[in-house]
């Protein structure tokens, strides 16, 4: 598909020049002599790109900006303006313009200003095609659904490809953070580099600094050789840092320079080496407290909070379990090569009542159990075997509720994970999606003794 670009501007030879200009160029082209001509045949045009003089007679550019931002924000604008007048280009900017010309024109710039703004133009469509099709594609499977949150972060995904700042993803475990993550970059510019994912808990303390930025020969008993760091592996993709809210405040210093001046040194290593990759973070604490209590670094915190996106859990976004376990149970059917099944109406109406503490992980999980033991074509209510929601105050005869922590939660959904896989803890991490120290502090922390240790 051809894009097509229209030329806003009162001076004749300004017009015939780009038009001209793009033509050569291979883009479709049209051209109006007002704001006013242009509104009224933007729709039958319907540009990708419209280029606009600020200083026109009648309305004036930044108007047509505003009143295309209005009634098409799908169509970028990039304004013409004055050298002297670089006030209003940034309150083009400002207004939403996606970039700016300054008079006299130079072609060069200008084929790398609109190749720039229609690259990012067509990650973002790129983006929404992905969504609305609940592609698998770029590890986007999770973002299924249309519930008001989600689609403000599909919104907040589309404009970070234009931007390299780091982004914080909060939100419970099991929410799919790391796909975010993973859309984040697959719908950049630099979705041709590496996307390289680092799980902080899953590394045991001492070898995380290693693991992040490599280590020279004899830095340490076992470093028989020179070895590359996943900062290094990153190339100028990105790296993403999973629980960030549990590292140590020693490992945060040494990640808090790496943001500041893009360097890092390799464990035992003397030359400082540079960094161009992006950092994602994303954590299921909530880092405010961890910064008053002293456990997580205030300068840090904000360096990486740059942007931040919060997940909203799956019992949050009920509307959106349906289509989701549709997607998962397709998913996990063609996984165990279980051809033509499908969920009941009893499973579905269980399915949404069930509160979700493992939001879209436990979903995924729960369903490809249900595919793989299912013994007909519909999976039942009885298949899926979840547990009915914590009573609400009104629904009870006093009106008193019992009252849930997250804590008990956690507590409860958790055992439940270890009596079903026969108290191993192996695969109770691999249902739970979580690594064996993190399980093992779980445990800690609420008192659960496993005294049976079958198949481990």
């Amino acid at each position: 598909m051809t894009d097509r670009i229209m030329v806003v501007d009162d001076d004749r030879s300004i017009r015939e020049t780009l038009e001209s200009h793009f033509r050569d160029s291979g883009y479709e082209v049209s051209v109006a002599a007002s704001a006013e001509e242009a509104l009224s045949r933007v729709a039958a045009v319907d540009p990708s790109l419209v280029i606009t003089d600020v200083r026109m007679g009648g309305m004036d550019g930044l108007s047509l900006l505003a009143k295309l931002r209005e009634h098409r924000p799908e169509t970028d604008v990039i304004v013409i303006t004055a050298f002297e007048d670089m006030r209003t280009a940034i309150e083009a900017m400002k207004a939403g313009a996606m970039d700016y010309l300054v008079k006299p024109l130079d072609l060069d710039h200008i084929d790398l200003t609109v190749e720039r703004c229609l690259r990012d133009q067509r990650s973002r469509r790129r983006l929404a095609m992905l969504a609305e099709s609940e592609a698998e594609s770029y590890g986007l499977s999770d973002l299924v659904g249309r519930d008001e949150k989600m689609i403000a972060i599909y919104k907040t995904i589309g404009t970070l490809t234009r931007s390299r700042a780091p982004v914080l993803i909060r939100g419970e475990t099991g929410t799919g953070k790391e796909v975010i993550a993973r859309a984040i970059h697959f719908n950049s510019p630099q979705a041709d580099e590496p996307f390289v994912a680092v799980n902080c808990t899953a590394v045991p303390e001492q070898l995380l600094e290693s693991e992040l930025f490599g280590h020279v020969r004899g830095s340490f008993t076992g470093a028989t050789n020179d070895r590359k760091g996943r900062f290094e592996l990153a190339g100028e993709g990105t790296i993403f840092l999973d629980e960030i809210g549990d590292t140590s405040p020693a490992f945060q210093a040494k990640l808090l320079r790496v943001l500041q001046e893009r360097e890092f040194h390799p464990v035992g290593g003397e030359r400082a080496r540079r960094t161009e990759a992006r950092i994602l973070a994303a954590t299921h604490r909530p880092l405010e407290h961890l910064v008053a209590s002293g456990q997580f670094r205030e300068d840090l915190y904000f360096r990486l909070r740059v942007v931040e996106i919060v997940v909203p859990p799956l019992r949050e976004r009920r509307g959106d379990i349906a289509p989701l376990a549709n997607h998962l149970m397709t998913k996990a059917a063609r996984e165990l090569h279980r051809d033509h099944i499908r969920l009941g109406p009893d499973a579905l109406r269980a399915l949404e009542a069930h509160d979700w503490p493992g939001n879209v992980r436990e979903l995924e999980n729960t369903l490809m159990r249900a595919v793989a033991l299912a013994t007909s074509s519909t999976i039942s209510a009885a298949d899926v075997n979840v547990s009915t929601p914590a009573v609400r105050p009104e629904e009870t005869p006093g009106g008193e509720a019992e009252q849930r922590t997250l804590d008990d939660v956690e507590r409860a959904h958790v055992e439940r994970v270890l009596r079903e896989c026969g108290w191993n803890k192996r695969q109770a991490c691999r249902a739970l999606g979580i690594s064996r120290p993190r399980l093992d502090r779980i445990l800690e922390r609420h008192g659960i003794v496993v005294t049976q240790r079958r198949g481990e």
